[in-house]
């Protein structure tokens, strides 16, 4: 048993902020939860972990990755999506091995954890290396194998791609820190009937769908001559549109889309960093939580952000809604936070996550409020939105164990998996030649 107390403990972002709270952790859960002198007298026998002038807050969910990217980032930039993705991505993505997946896996982990990340989804090819690297690491995901019409560097044709997601499905289902979701890569990649396939699979076993969709205006324009409907409505004609759906990006929605969305309980995975640098625009996030849409916030690869920081996101994802709007008041700091934590979570298919309550997980992270940019503190979740960065992060816990504690990984080798990025980075330059 184990007290973890701080000057402010944020259990969701619904609730006020405890001041000198704590929590009491048996089991991987939080058996309790309360005043930090109360605690303390109730569990005299307990080891205390005082992190003092910090805020102790719910593990932060990154909705939408492309982890292993690590090994990619800055390889293009300043690109449309498209041209980015044909000319430069998919050409080198043909040479990738299982070890280059796995130790990109490796260093994104690392870098999520020094931004508080507890829980992240994830859409690659080699998947079964992420799994690998998952475990290893100690965090919770819900991933799931990239699926195209055009053959993969680790399935071959689609058939074996199918056939692969089925199989993690069934070795998965049990498991305490992965859940499995079918991963077509988006309606320009895949046709009717491998959408209709993936829907089938995932239907069978009750498990989340995961697709871009509406990214650009490019996508929309090319989907609406080839199917003669936008993205949003060729899903719905497909039968993929459903509570079970998660999309990434949704930039470019009208109106009438938004309410679809909302009306058949799709969750969006907001990516404003990657859909900024990759010129997309920016997603209607306000409208879509006004009308009942659940969003998470995500980064999208690292290849396209170009980092893993989910603190940034949170402060791009306030800001640039008041710029568009000419109203600070949009999407305040609450509501970003809840997005990170709590909505991310409901996304993912992990409901008790992104929160801190009695009888719950004990997924969190702890910033330490000594540095001068977080200093002072009215407001704890102001700081983590507004003021804090990726490298603030001391501590991080996921099912009751320490990941990271005093800003050193304990889970496995930092420097290791930088090192191997930096050999497999060689590799891709001699592909290039570079």
């Amino acid at each position: 048993m184990q007290i973890l107390s701080a000057q402010y403990v944020i259990t969701s972002a619904k609730n006020p902020p405890l001041i000198d709270g704590a929590l009491v952790i048996e089991k991987g859960k939080i058996l309790d939860i309360g005043p930090k002198k109360q605690i303390f007298s109730h569990y005299a026998q307990a080891e205390v972990i005082d992190f003092g002038e910090s805020i102790l807050f719910p593990g932060l969910v990154n909705a939408h990755t492309h982890a292993s990217m690590t090994i990619f980032r800055g390889l293009a930039d300043d690109l449309p999506l498209m041209t980015w993705l044909e000319n430069y991505i998919f050409p080198v993505e043909r040479h990738l091995k299982p070890e280059w997946v796995y130790w990109g896996a490796k260093l994104a982990i690392a870098e999520m954890f020094r931004s508080g990340v507890t829980l992240f989804a994830d859409m690659y090819l080699f998947e079964e290396e992420v799994i690998k690297a998952v475990e290893e690491a100690g965090v919770k995901a819900t991933l799931g194998e990239g699926l195209f019409d055009f053959p993969s560097p680790n399935y071959g044709p689609l058939e074996n791609g199918l056939a692969l997601t089925e199989k993690l499905f069934k070795d998965f289902a049990e498991h305490s820190r992965i859940k499995i979701m079918a991963c077509p890569h988006a309606t320009y990649t895949c046709s009717p009937d491998t959408l209709k396939a993936v829907a089938n699979i995932a239907e069978r076993y009750d498990a989340l769908i995961h697709i871009h969709l509406s990214e650009t205006k490019d996508e929309v324009s090319l989907i609406k001559a080839r199917y003669g409907k936008t993205p949003p409505f060729h899903l719905d004609s497909l039968g993929l549109l459903n509570e079970r759906l998660l999309v990434a990006h949704a930039v470019q929605l009208t109106d009438e889309e938004i309410e679809l969305l909302a009306k058949r309980q799709v969750k969006v995975a907001h990516c404003p960093e990657s859909n900024l640098k990759l010129g997309s625009g920016v997603a209607p996030v306000p409208a879509l939580l006004e009308a009942g849409v659940c969003v998470g916030l995500g980064t999208d690869g690292p290849a396209s952000n170009n980092d893993l920081d989910l603190i940034g996101e949170m402060r791009t994802a306030a800001l640039i809604q008041k710029g568009l709007t000419f109203d600070p008041t949009k999407l305040p700091a609450k509501d970003v936070f809840s997005m990170a934590t709590s909505l991310g979570a409901e996304a993912l298919g992990w409901p008790e996550l992104g929160c801190l309550t009695k009888d719950g997980p004990a997924d969190l992270a702890v910033i330490r409020l000594s540095s001068s940019h977080l200093t002072p503190c009215y407001d704890p979740i102001s700081i983590l939105v507004y003021s804090a960065r990726a490298g603030d992060v001391t501590d991080v816990m996921v099912a009751g164990e320490f990941v990271m504690r005093d800003s050193r990984i304990l889970t496995f080798d930092e420097d290791e998996a930088k090192q191997k990025v930096l050999e497999i980075s060689q590799e891709i330059k001699a592909l290039l030649g570079r």
